[in-house]
C-alpha cells in the first residue's frame, strides 16, 4: 500500500498503521511513530512500512535497536539484541568495576560489552564474532567505547595476552536447540544469522566450548556470564562446574531472564 506524502501527518500516519495492522504488527502505532521519525522522505518511508509489512524485524528496518537506555545499530542479518538480556548486562555490571578487562564473545551488533562498558564508564574491552556481518556491525558500536571488535571462532581472534586477565566474559551464546529453531517467530528464523540461535542438539553446544576454556582466560575472581533458558539453567550450571568455575543461577522474573554465572 502506498503511504501518502508526509505533508499531510495525519493520513500518514493513519495509513502507516492501517499498513502495518493487516501485516499483523501488535504494535501498530507505536511502530509507526518510529518509522515516521526514522524516514527522510516519503519514498524512504513507503520502502520502511513495506519491508516492516513483509516480515523484516523493526529494528532491522529502521538501523537501531534500543537496549540497555541507549540506540544501538543492527544491521540486516544482524541478532537483534532482546531486553531480557538486560539483565544479564546488570548482573555483570554488578561484578565489574571501571577499567575492568572485558570480553564479549559471540558479540552480534556489540550490544552487550557497549553496554557494559558504559555502565561502568570505561573498560577495556575486546568483543569477538564468528559471523563476518555481525563484526561490521559491532565495529560501529563497539567504536564508540574505544573497544576492539574481532573476528573468528570464540576465543580463537583474541590477544594472547588476554590470558589470565579477564575479569569479566560475557558470552551471549546461541541456545535454542536445534529441532526448535523452526519453531522461533520468522522475524528471528528468517531474518537473524542461524549462527546466532542454534546452540546444537540440546542448546548448549557453543555454552559447552566457551566454558571449556573461560577458566584460562579468566582473572582470579573474574566471571563467566551468560543467558539460557529456565529449563537449561541446571545442565548449564553442571557444564560450568566441569570447567572449574563455581556457578551460580538468577534471575528476573520481569524480564523472564536466566542468567548464569562461572566465577573462577
Amino acid at each position: 500500500m502506498p503511504v501518502p506524502p508526509l505533508s499531510a501527518p495525519f493520513p500518514v500516519f493513519s495509513a502507516v498503521v492501517a499498513t502495518l495492522r493487516s501485516a499483523g504488527c501488535v504494535f501498530a502505532e507505536d511502530e509507526a511513530r518510529l518509522l515516521l521519525g526514522a524516514a527522510g522522505t516519503p519514498g524512504e518511508l513507503d520502502a520502511m512500512v513495506r519491508r516492516r509489512a513483509a516480515g523484516h524485524p523493526l529494528e532491522h528496518v529502521l538501523g537501531w535497536a534500543e537496549f540497555h537506555g541507549a540506540r544501538v545499530a543492527v544491521d540486516d542479518g544482524v541478532f537483534v539484541p532482546r531486553r531480557r538480556t538486560e539483565f544479564l548486562v546488570d548482573q555483570a555490571r554488578a561484578r565489574a568495576r571501571p577499567g575492568a578487562v572485558v570480553v564479549d564473545l559471540c558479540c552480534g551488533s556489540g550490544a552487550l560489552g557497549t553496554a557494559l562498558v558504559t555502565a561502568l564508564g570505561g573498560a577495556e574491552l575486546y568483543a569477538a564474532d564468528i559471523d563476518p556481518a555481525a563484526v561490521r556491525c559491532a565495529r560501529r558500536n563497539v567504536a564508540a567505547v574505544g573497544g576492539t571488535v574481532l573476528q573468528g571462532d570464540l576465543y580463537e581472534p583474541l590477544p594472547a595476552a588476554l590470558r589470565g586477565r579477564v575479569e569479566v566474559l560475557l558470552a551471549n551464546v546461541p541456545y535454542v536447540p536445534t529441532e526448535e529453531v523452526g519453531l522461533l517467530p520468522a522475524e528471528a528464523r528468517v531474518h537473524e544469522a542461524r549462527v546466532a540461535l542454534d546452540g546444537g542438539a540440546d542448546g548448549l553446544d557453543v555454552l559447552r566450548r566457551v566454558t571449556a576454556e573461560a577458566a584460562a582466560w579468566l582473572a582470579p575472581g573474574g566471571s563467566l556470564l551468560f543467558e539460557t533458558s529456565e529449563r537449561q539453567a541446571d545442565p548449564a550450571t553442571r557444564i560450568v562446574a566441569s570447567g572449574g568455575l563455581t556457578p551460580s543461577v538468577v534471575t528476573c522474573d520481569e524480564l523472564y531472564a536466566t542468567v548464569v554465572v562461572g566465577t573462577r
